[in-house]
């Protein structure tokens, strides 16, 4: 019987050591820009028969990862100066041609072509705010500032009047709708549906769903880390497959005017506290977080004065860019960190794993940022300040504040500030940590295995990713009588 167990565990061992050798040469390979060479060793491992499941399912995945890389980088050179022509006065080539040896955009050669990540246009003026006054057909974010300086005002008046961090209550009626491409799949398939609703928070309440584009399979717990209501329909050959759930709730401003003095100790023991300190998916106490962290916080003590440390320097540091698809970074938080860049996600990330390597509880928020004039997907950051409890900090509201934002200093460290330990009503959040399982499970993997804000679909064992369907958020305020 031992000999019997050592060997069966040898052959374990054996099985495990491949995969992971499997893996690194897959790794390497995508590096190297060497993709079709990474794919054909997928390809052969997964035709061997006696491969178990969960092996199969994770080298599918690699397979299909590196399809989500190519989709991320779909522009030639020439696409991207033509289209760069079209939004940048007086580019010459010459410029351009430096623009690449600067590295001002995100590019990867893949088999032996170089190619440009779609939202270089846009991310070329978030890195570079000087190309402004040479921008055509610049966006308008006139509502989006005067919206957010209203509510920062509002809010943290009415919670300093009250004394207490959640005031003026404000009701909405959304609708999500999710609309699969007219013969993305075969006819008559069963397609299987996941979209986000917003949770129960201290800020979010009364939630209630209204109708649906067919019966609902499954609404989630109101407690759910990753609130969905389950859907499932049949496509039909020629039409596009639609569904949407309709819904109502109520959103608060949150200002907590937190004072540092008062901040006490955690209990290191809690287990709340051991959850939320400790690492995780793409939050990682890596070489660079450590010497970020000793640079920032230094020797303070206290846990309010380096989280705001950690957020101001977001705030200033990080220039905001449109992200690769989050599934295909291995590490989100170390990413942000080296490219100097990123989007509210990954910045959220970050200092998330700032905090956590401080000993400073921090956890995911996320969903929709719905204010007039800036409705879009949005993740934030909450972190626990004792005797306060979980407090808000969006990081990219910092970086708006500090780097975009046209009114003055004073204004722009107001919203700063506002924004971490306030948060404005205009948010649907549907998650409150990251990297969770939808319920029911996905049979297989995730389009954003990170995040849920746009929805998930599949058919049978299949994913089907973003690129076959679309989304939208219609958002309606419910004035009181």
């Amino acid at each position: 019987m031992t000999s019997r167990w050592l060997f069966l565990s040898f052959l374990l061992f054996q099985l495990s050591f491949s995969q992971s050798d499997l893996l690194q040469q897959v790794n390497s390979l995508e590096l190297q820009g060497k993709f079709k060479e990474a794919e054909l060793l997928l390809q052969k491992a997964l035709a061997d028969g006696t491969i178990g499941s969960g092996e199969r399912k994770q080298l599918a995945f690699e397979f299909d990862r590196l399809d989500r890389i190519r989709k991320d980088y779909p522009l030639s050179k020439e696409r991207l100066f033509k289209i760069l022509s079209e939004s940048v006065k007086e580019l010459t080539q010459q410029e351009f041609d430096r623009w690449i040896a600067e590295g001002r955009f995100d590019s990867r050669t893949i088999d032996g072509t170089l190619f440009f990540m779609g939202s270089s246009r846009s991310n070329l003026f978030f890195r570079y705010p000087e190309l402004s006054a040479r921008r055509i057909h610049a966006p308008d974010d006139t509502e989006f500032e005067r919206s957010t300086l209203h509510a920062v005002e509002t809010i943290a008046a009415e919670a300093r009047r009250r004394a207490t961090p959640f005031v003026l209550p404000r009701t909405f009626r959304n609708t999500m709708t999710v609309t699969l491409k007219a013969d993305a799949v075969p006819p008559r398939e069963n397609v299987r549906a996941w979209l986000p609703i917003p949770r129960s928070f201290p800020h979010q309440k009364n939630f209630r769903v209204i109708s649906s584009s067919s019966p609902i399979k499954n609404l989630d717990s109101e407690a759910s880390p990753i609130r969905s209501v389950y859907l499932e329909q049949k496509t039909e050959e020629g039409k596009p497959t639609v569904f949407s759930v309709e819904y109502e709730y109520t959103g608060y401003g949150v200002f907590f005017d937190v004072k540092p003095e008062s901040v006490k100790a955690y209990h290191r023991n809690d287990t709340e506290y051991v959850r939320y300190t400790k690492e995780g998916p793409h939050v990682v106490f890596t070489d660079r977080i450590k010497t970020l962290s000793a640079q920032l916080a230094g020797g303070e003590p206290n846990p309010f004065v380096r989280a705001k440390r950690f957020y101001d320097w977001i705030s200033e540091t990080i220039k905001y860019s449109y992200a690769l698809e989050y599934s295909t970074i291995r590490n989100i938080s170390e990413y942000c960190a080296q490219m100097g860049y990123g989007d509210c996600g990954q910045a959220a990330l970050l200092f998330i794993t700032l905090c956590r390597y401080n000993g400073i509880p921090a956890r995911w928020q996320s969903g929709w940022l719905t204010i007039p004039g800036g409705k879009t997907i949005h993740d934030w950051t909450e972190i626990y300040l004792s005797p306060y409890g979980w407090i808000p900090a969006d990081p990219y509201m910092g970086v708006f504040a500090m780097q975009y934002f046209k009114g003055s200093e004073e204004r722009r460290k107001k919203i700063r500030d506002f924004y971490f330990g306030g948060l404005d009503q205009y948010r649907m959040a549907a998650n409150s940590d990251h990297n969770q399982a939808l319920n029911p499970p996905k049979r297989s993997f995730r389009s954003d295995n990170v995040d849920f804000q746009r929805g998930e679909l599949e058919y049978g064992e299949t994913n089907i990713y973003f690129d076959k369907y679309s989304f939208k958020l219609d958002v309606q305020e419910v004035k009181s009588n």
